[in-house]
């Protein structure tokens, strides 16, 4: 199954016999909170997911996102009425790191039918609704593990022995700028591979023959194993979505850079090159 899907056929698939949950989560790093617009329209049955409350456990020396608290996640997935046999499809306002995120979790704790809207609310051509659903309460029972987590350690062994893509904008790898964190650089073996060169100017990804060329030009045809971090684990899940996109298994190290940046002894470089 694809991890992306279509506004025709996510259309097509709700007026059908099963319909999808849908989930919203509108979110911008550093923006207004998106509970707001949802309630302006959404796509009619969507249900919001708050990133920073729902997606994330509480910031601190795992990072900006850690991961949340799996059983947590889960109560919350079965309020928004999913259940484990129930299709998904997740979007955002069109950035696709929100969306991502929450696929790569319900995918990480064991859901098998999860997509991701690709581009977004900007690309549903349908009508919004502002009614507010009032869902079943689904079954969903999260299993963490079915997708490769990487912690501090591993990324770093990682870098060395395969493939580690850095997904944030390639100033902020080389550390020219740092508009968040607290150190500026990358980890060292790291690979930058902006996630914004993994879509069009609308928002939709590339096609899978474009993704897996420009993976394939990072280095991802020669690696034993792929892993992408950013940030705090928000991008970098849309960088694993594209990387799922092009057919390529990737692990996520979620706490990823403000992790790793909250542990003064660890290592950083500078400069354009990995190391």
């Amino acid at each position: 199954m694809k991890p992306i899907i279509t506004a025709s056929e996510c259309a097509s698939e709700i007026a059908g016999p099963r319909p999808p949950v849908l989930l919203d989560v509108r979110w911008r790093q550093g923006g207004p909170h998106g509970r707001p617009d949802y309630e302006a329209g959404h796509i009619a049955g969507a249900v919001f997911v708050d990133l920073d409350a729902d997606l994330a456990g509480p910031a601190g020396s795992g990072g900006r996102h850690p991961l949340p608290d799996p059983e947590e996640f889960g109560a919350t997935m079965r309020r928004a009425g999913v259940s484990a046999d129930t299709p998904v499809v997740v979007y955002d306002g069109g950035q696709g790191w929100a969306a991502a995120r929450a696929w790569w979790l319900l995918r990480w704790t064991g859901h098998e039918n999860v997509r991701v809207l690709d581009g977004g609310l900007a690309a549903w051509e349908g009508a919004l609704d502002t009614e507010l659903p009032v869902p079943v309460e689904g079954d969903f029972k999260p299993v963490p593990g079915a997708l490769p987590l990487l912690d501090a350690d591993g990324a770093a062994a990682l870098a060395r022995s395969g493939l580690l893509l850095d997904a944030r904008a390639a100033e902020r790898y080389r550390g020219e700028v740092e508009p968040i964190d607290r150190v500026a650089g990358h980890i060292p073996g790291a690979v930058s591979a902006p996630t914004t060169e993994n879509v069009e100017k609308g928002g939709r990804f590339l096609p899978a023959s474009s993704l897996a060329a420009r993976f394939a030009g990072l280095g991802a045809d020669r690696a034993s194993e792929v892993g992408v971090y950013c940030g705090s684990g928000v991008s970098g899940a849309h960088e694993v979505l594209a990387l799922a996109v092009a057919g390529i298994p990737a692990a996520l190290y979620a706490g990823s850079w403000s992790e790793w940046t909250a542990d003064g002894t660890r290592p950083v470089a500078t400069g354009p090159q990995p190391l």
